[in-house]
């Protein structure tokens, strides 16, 4: 019955003069999730955007997809007609029929916007038009325009389209609209959603993994590689980069004490990341830290690590208890990828009594007797792009 898709935007509408490029981030990010069916057609028309395709078999399919693209607050399967008022009023009345077969109705309410002004017929009128004619094809139904079981809308711009429903999707932000960042993407819970929340706020993310082959394992790195997929499904194509910093923890080992162990390794992190962020012409760094969940997510660890790099750090998590992260790593798909029970470098080398108080100065004390800048660089050689 349907052979288009209407999407309206969200927060684009409040661009002013800068709408247009958000637009076309948009068209982009359809253009990715929906490359894999044939016979697809994109086009904008007076405010909204509209995929057209050839195979009705794939609506379902192409709905699905479109309902994780960011920027994108409702979508609409529609009918596409000709602005005749007799060829609308045919179609109106097919697709209550099609709606009739499926589902009981006792009332309904036909809604028009004429986006088109130069359409003869006002929209009230034409609303009202169209329900007589309705009302003449089906005679054991009436009229309810406060709660109707259908409505029926009619959006007129330069074509009509004809629709009975609005699905709700994610909203946000077009994606590579607003900058962009990299995630650190350890391959837990948090992280994932991290990089979905920042996403959705038109930033087009990129990934870095660090692991500490042989001491994680293959599988660790087909998790995060799902999780990088998965996240694909909202945010685009991601660049996922692989670096091993097993050399950092064997001098940490060697030459630190063992609580400083986490604090020290995520400093060598946050400058990794730094470096490759600014080698690719990224802003800033995304991390899935939330307040006082594990050592080195207190205030004094966070400020002792974060001392390392100069780099903004998004923490979209940081306000968040375990609790809704989970929630929400649920509702994107990543939750059971990201608890199979494959160990990231994090655990593989937690101290048994962390630090959760740090003194900038104890750490710093420690890193000199580090060769910091020559560990980076056996570190960087390492890098992979999965």
């Amino acid at each position: 019955m349907y052979n288009i898709v209407a999407a309206s935007f969200g927060e684009i509408f409040l661009k002013g003069k800068n709408r247009g490029s958000f637009e076309h981030q948009l068209v982009e990010q359809i253009r990715f999730a929906l490359k894999e069916f044939s016979g697809i057609k994109i086009y904008k028309d007076l405010g909204k955007v509209f995929v057209e395709t050839s195979n009705e078999d794939d609506m379902s399919a192409i709905i699905e997809k479109m309902r994780k693209i960011f920027g994108i607050v409702a979508i609409s399967p529609s009918i596409k007609t000709e602005k005749d008022p007799d060829a609308i009023a045919e179609k109106a009345v097919e697709l209550f029929g099609y709606l009739k077969e499926k589902q009981e109705i006792k009332t309904f309410k036909v809604s028009t916007k004429r986006g088109d002004k130069n359409f003869p017929i006002k929209s009230m009128d034409f609303s009202a038009e169209l329900g007589g004619k309705i009302l003449s094809a089906f005679g054991d139904i009436k009229v309810d325009v406060h709660n109707p079981d259908v409505e029926i809308f009619v959006d007129i711009k330069k074509s009509c389209y004809i629709s009975s429903e609005k699905i709700r999707t994610v909203g946000g932000m077009p994606v590579g609209s607003c900058g962009r960042a990299m995630l650190l993407l350890s391959g837990g819970i948090d992280s994932p959603v991290a990089g979905y929340m920042i996403a959705k706020r038109g930033v087009e993310i990129n990934a870095l993994y660090f692991h500490t082959y042989p001491f994680t394992s293959e599988r660790a790195n087909e998790k995060v590689i799902k999780l990088k997929e998965l996240l694909e499904e909202y945010c685009g194509k991601i660049k996922l980069y692989s670096i091993n910093i097993l050399e950092i923890h064997k001098a940490i080992r060697e030459f630190c004490r063992e609580d400083e162990t986490t604090i020290l390794a995520r400093r060598f992190m946050m400058r990794i990341a730094e470096r490759i962020a600014k080698e690719n012409k990224m802003e800033m760094l995304i991390t899935g830290e939330s307040l006082g969940q594990v050592a080195s997510q207190t205030m004094k660890s966070m400020t002792v690590i974060e001392n390392a790099i100069e780099m903004p750090i998004l923490k979209p998590l940081v306000g968040m208890d375990k609790t809704e992260i989970i929630e929400r790593a649920n509702e994107i798909g990543t939750f059971e990828t990201s608890i199979l029970p494959y160990d990231d470098c994090c655990s593989v080398f937690a101290p048994a009594h962390p630090l959760i108080n740090p003194k900038l100065d104890s750490i710093l004390k420690s890193e000199s007797s580090l060769k910091v800048e020559e560990l980076i660089e056996i570190c960087i050689s390492t890098l992979k792009i999965l």
